[in-house]
């Protein structure tokens, strides 16, 4: 089983979206830890969106999808659902 999801920051107000077969509290942990990459800036990134995916690929392609939309309105009308 895979997991695609949506994190948001509120300081940064933007969103990140990603896919993952860990468990969802792991994948949060390691986003919040200290580590230097672009994505460590934000510190209160909060899960706003998940999708369970059969398999990784599959909820890669959605992340892909997801990604390719562009649009904040659009993102935020699937979050929202």
């Amino acid at each position: 089983m895979a997991t695609f999801y949506i994190l948001c920051s509120s300081a940064l107000d933007r969103y990140y979206m990603g896919h993952t077969t860990e468990p969802m509290a792991e994948r949060l942990r390691k986003h919040l830890s200290n580590h230097k990459s672009c994505r460590a800036r934000a510190k209160d990134r909060e899960v706003k969106y998940l999708e369970e995916w059969p398999d990784k690929s599959s909820a890669y392609r959605r992340e892909l999808e997801v990604k390719s939309w562009k649009k904040r309105a659009r993102i935020e009308a699937l979050i929202s659902m």
